[in-house]
């Protein structure tokens, strides 16, 4: 499905089941909230190796909470979002794992945009490792809230765009917060000029464990970080 399919049939409206935000209307007004916020979704294979299922199953154990999340940030209005998908590094990992993690990437993406999402795809597309999918999403939908998808991405990739005048990632703003899930503290490459002065909050549990109090969480410690970005 391409952008312009996608536009016509496109869902502004979320489920009534969709797990609700613990904030108040009169605690958001009080709150300085991120314009551009990354995810780092991590802990898809731990969290099947724990329910007793097989590493490439853990995926789509992913998706669910992905469109959760992205609800709760249309609610929030969240201007801007970038998600980590798969890296170039990822795709080094057992052909099961690479095949449901591409799978439910195009699962998630396509989703997402039929909820409203302008949906731009950054991601090396020469690669026989990138959906073919996902290719008319290179440029941005129109659409709401702007999501950056990471798809077959990597940092090396990013920074050598500028060998012809710019980032792969140009169109991509610079982040303010990026949360994690998983326990790592580290960002795995994570478009690297964008999340300079990003303040980086990490969740514990584990991706398909997400819950929307894991978001009230890391913008209420946002509000309390000294943001000077070296002045």
């Amino acid at each position: 499905m391409t952008c312009a399919s996608a536009d016509a049939i496109q869902r502004h409206t979320r489920r009534d089941d969709a797990p609700h935000s613990s904030f108040h209307l009169s605690t958001l007004t009080r709150m300085v909230l991120p314009r551009h916020i990354g995810f780092i979704p991590d802990g898809n294979r731990r969290w099947a190796v724990g329910n007793e299922l097989p590493k490439e199953a853990g995926y789509a154990h992913g998706i669910e909470p992905g469109l959760s999340l992205f609800e709760q940030c249309q609610r929030l209005g969240i201007e801007e979002v970038s998600v980590y998908g798969f890296t170039q590094d990822n795709t080094r990992r057992p052909t099961a794992q690479t095949e449901h993690f591409r799978s439910a990437c195009v699962a998630f993406a396509q989703e997402i945009v039929r909820r409203g999402a302008a949906l731009l795809v950054v991601g090396d597309e020469r690669s026989s490792q990138f959906p073919a999918e996902l290719a008319g999403y290179r440029q941005r939908c129109a659409g709401g809230i702007k999501v950056n998808f990471l798809v077959n991405y990597g940092w090396e990739w990013d920074l050598d765009g500028l060998r012809t005048g710019q980032l792969h990632s140009e169109q991509v703003s610079r982040m303010e917060l990026i949360v994690r899930w998983g326990g790592g503290r580290r960002l795995s490459g994570f478009l690297p000029v964008q999340s300079v002065y990003a303040d980086i909050y990490v969740v514990d549990e584990l991706w398909p464990d997400f819950d929307p109090s894991h978001l009230d969480s890391a913008l209420a410690w946002f509000q309390k970080q000294d943001r000077t970005l070296g002045g």
